[in-house]
């Protein structure tokens, strides 16, 4: 059976329609894709700039710190490192070689650390200090921890009962600083992490102040003179800032959407 020319026109446009719904299909994806990709750059943009903020934050953090700790004590060597997010004291201003007890003038430095830490630090806390000390930053960006770290240099501790191996020593190190700073100012004990909109999920509550020990593990100086193992025999303030990261909103469906139909590809 011969089919009509009526019959080859009407396969003809329904191929035609086929392939014009195709297309139309194509570029509605194409199109979701991009609304997408531009989303999500955006979202991006945002948590880049929220880390900055927060880096920036920190940043200022460490040099208060350190100003106020050289207003008590002008001679002291206070080094700050803003891209680690540390405040560095040498060993040799808190102990004496190979001792894990703060020497009296030690006892004296932290006193000043720890006035300083509490002038600044409850200000990103859940303590947030409204007075003229805490800067506009700490309303929305808070810390995360803080802790105490402890280093020695790679010389083998000799060992003594209590003691036995230079990460030990490191942690009474870090133990007894911290020691030193909450009797002097009992309420960094019960800083905790504030509310923040930069806070990860369940961290809001937790508190602040901790102490770690590493031993020789991460020298500042991979060098073994003696100046660079001076350097090494350290106590480092490490701070955490909340990550920026739980107000991440839900991905964009309802805005997709709204677009779509302004461009009368849904109904």
């Amino acid at each position: 059976m011969i089919a009509s020319d009526d019959e080859h026109f009407t396969e003809h446009v329904e191929e035609e329609n086929y392939f014009v719904s195709m297309t139309d299909m194509m570029v509605g994806l194409v199109f979701i894709f991009i609304i997408l990709m531009m989303y999500y750059a955006l979202q991006f943009r945002k948590e880049a700039d929220r880390r900055t903020e927060a880096k920036d934050e920190r940043t200022q953090i460490l040099t208060r710190l350190k100003d106020e700790i050289e207003k008590s004590d002008p001679k002291l060597q206070v080094i700050i490192l803003p891209e680690s997010g540390i405040l560095r004291l040498p060993a040799s201003s808190l102990f004496d070689s190979g001792e894990d007890a703060l020497t009296p003038s030690g006892r004296t430095t932290a006193e000043y650390l720890a006035e300083a830490l509490y002038k600044v630090i409850p200000c990103y806390t859940n303590q947030v200090q409204r007075s003229p000390d805490c800067s506009p930053g700490s309303e929305k960006i808070k810390i995360e921890a803080l802790f105490i770290e402890g280093h020695t240099d790679t010389t083998p501790f000799a060992g003594r009962p209590g003691i036995s191996n230079n990460l030990e020593l490191s942690v009474k190190r870090a133990s007894n600083t911290y020691a030193r700073l909450t009797s002097v100012e009992p309420e960094l004990e019960n800083l905790k992490s504030g509310t923040s909109s930069h806070a990860v999920p369940g961290t809001s509550g937790q508190t602040v102040l901790s102490i770690s020990g590493y031993g020789d593990k991460r020298p500042a100086y991979r060098e073994t003179d003696a100046a660079s193992k001076a350097m090494n025999r350290r106590i480092d303030l490490r701070i955490l800032m909340a990550a920026p990261l739980s107000d991440m909103p839900a991905p964009p469906s309802d805005e997709v959407v709204k677009a779509l139909k302004e461009q009368g590809l849904r109904q």
